[in-house]
């Protein structure tokens, strides 16, 4: 059972970081050609998002990068 959980961990964890390099090649491209897909519009909308937050935002957001530097 263990084994069975960790291989679904590590599948995910793949999937993960396929997903955050599809993110940063579509941030590149939409800097370098129009944002045809809103990549760069969606960041900055979680980027505010983060900001109207206040306190709340910004202790999410800490969470979220020490729980990313964990893995």
């Amino acid at each position: 059972m263990q084994e069975a959980i960790a291989t679904v961990k590590k599948w995910l964890n793949e999937i993960v970081e396929v997903l955050i390099l599809l993110a940063i090649v579509g941030a590149f491209v939409g800097v370098l050609f129009d944002d045809y897909f809103g990549v760069i519009a969606n960041i900055s909308a979680i980027a505010t998002k983060f900001g109207d937050g206040g306190l709340a935002g910004l202790l999410a957001l800490i969470l979220f990068a020490h729980w990313y530097k964990k893995r």
